[in-house]
């Protein structure tokens, strides 16, 4: 049995793989995945939810709209409730296109016929989607550094995820700490979750993705600056990848990949993809050339475009599954 049978197998005992939208009346059964000339009728395009999903699924539906234009092909966007819900999707080939964590990759390769085929660039300078996880605090937490959060409560998100769990793992295990014995793990699902009810006292301290920390809770209004404070950061993580099923046919995945690549938020919004309520004001970080102006949202993580990327891009997450042996990442 590989690995990933068997994480996705132990998340699903556990309660944490909740349904998968291959149960989605939008998702096409597997054996009637082609239709005449070999394209599907639609195509599942599945995201997994924070806890405003509208929102989410709002900034996706640009990109949607370029893979519909390029392929001609109606596509849905699923709100799926965890990562590991999504590979089993794949698994039944039921989903598509997908967009998830670096680790979500790593497990997925071993149970379904996926290959990412881009990851998200958050500035116009190639490589700027790498993510770093961060360890925060409520100010004047008594942990002020990783080695002090044995025997804590700590939110992660989603035993799936790259930055909300296999790289605190990480970094947990470096500092002498198991995350599964010496700290009592509190998956919450998300993100934004984790950093909220951190602050709402529900765990000591949350991992997190460090882009909802530095922009996307303040853009929110969640939280604002002096409301956490950082005591550890990982190294930088890939980029989160988009992932298309193998089974769809070569020149269909050529499409869906052309379109994904051809815009960035502005070129898009300029392309006419995006609708009033999918659009937004172009960030400092992306230069004077375009900040201030209008884009597109594209995204979750509020990308300026999507870059190529493969298998090769996400060695970094077998380096750390590894040198780790985290029990996440183990085969039998």
């Amino acid at each position: 049995m590989r690995r990933s049978v068997i994480t996705i197998a132990a998340l699903a005992a556990t309660g944490l793989v909740l349904a998968a939208c291959g149960a989605s009346p939008n998702a096409r059964p597997a054996d009637d995945a082609d239709t005449e000339g070999g394209a599907p009728s639609e195509l599942v395009f599945a995201v997994v939810p924070t806890d405003n999903s509208e929102e989410l699924q709002k900034s996706f539906e640009p990109i949607v709209a370029a893979i519909e234009d390029a392929t001609g092909i109606p596509t849905s966007i699923e709100a799926v409730s965890s990562n590991a819900g999504v590979i089993e999707a794949q698994a039944a080939e039921r989903v598509d296109v997908a967009v998830y964590g670096a680790f979500s990759y790593y497990l997925a390769e071993d149970v379904a016929d996926v290959t990412p085929v881009a990851m998200d660039q958050l500035t116009p300078e190639a490589g700027s989607g790498a993510v770093q996880s961060l360890g925060i605090v409520a100010p004047g937490s008594e942990i002020a550094g990783i080695e002090d959060v044995a025997g804590a409560d700590v939110c992660f998100t989603d035993p799936a995820s790259s930055t909300g769990y296999l790289a605190p793992a990480a970094g947990l295990i470096e500092a002498g700490i198991d995350p599964e014995k010496d700290v009592n793990p509190i998956f919450v699902g998300s993100h934004d979750v984790a950093v909220t009810q951190m602050l709402a006292g529900d765990c000591d301290v949350a991992f997190v993705a460090a882009p909802f920390v530095t922009s996307i809770l303040p853009a929110r209004g969640i939280i604002a600056d002096g409301d956490t404070e950082t005591i550890w950061t990982s190294p930088d993580i890939p980029g989160t990848p988009l992932v298309l099923g193998d089974w769809l046919d070569e020149d269909l995945r050529a499409e869906i990949t052309d379109a994904v690549l051809a815009y960035d938020a502005v070129s898009a919004m300029e392309a006419g993809l995006c609708a009033e309520d999918t659009q937004r004001e172009a960030p400092e970080p992306w230069g004077d050339e375009y900040a201030g102006g209008t884009a597109c949202l594209w995204g979750g993580t509020g990308a300026f475009a999507f870059e190529p990327a493969d298998d090769s891009d996400y060695d970094a997450i077998r380096e750390i599954c590894d040198a780790t042996q985290a029990d996440v990442c183990r085969s039998e």
